[in-house]
């Protein structure tokens, strides 16, 4: 079996503009947007978003792996004994899949869009 790295870490935010301008000012990230509710950072040592949101941040970062084979990958993730937190879904450029570790710690797996 291959190594399944970090590829992408996913945080939450109530404000992008003074997310943005928090993380570009103190650590030089660079950001693009995807919409009014998404925007992506580069420039930090790994790739990542920040999702608008309006619900109290608790459990705010979201660890995102990558895969070439999500239907394998979330079979082998549940007879490890994780749970699917949401199925396998399309967006903009790829699909994923979120689940919770058996301690509960939320994690997210992705692939690109297969043309």
């Amino acid at each position: 079996m291959g190594k399944t790295p970090i590829n992408y870490i996913e945080f939450k935010s109530t404000d992008l503009q003074i997310t943005k301008t928090f993380y570009s000012s103190v650590f030089g990230w660079s950001f693009t947007d995807y919409g009014a509710t998404y925007t992506a950072f580069t420039d930090s040592g790994v790739d990542g978003g920040f999702e608008l949101t309006n619900e109290p941040i608790t459990n705010g970062v979201l660890v995102v792996l990558h895969h070439t084979d999500l239907e394998v990958i979330k079979e082998r993730v549940i007879a490890a004994g994780a749970t699917i937190s949401i199925d396998i879904f399309t967006f903009p450029g790829g699909s994923r899949f979120q689940f919770l570790d058996p301690s509960g710690n939320e994690l997210a797996v992705w692939r690109e869009s297969r043309s």
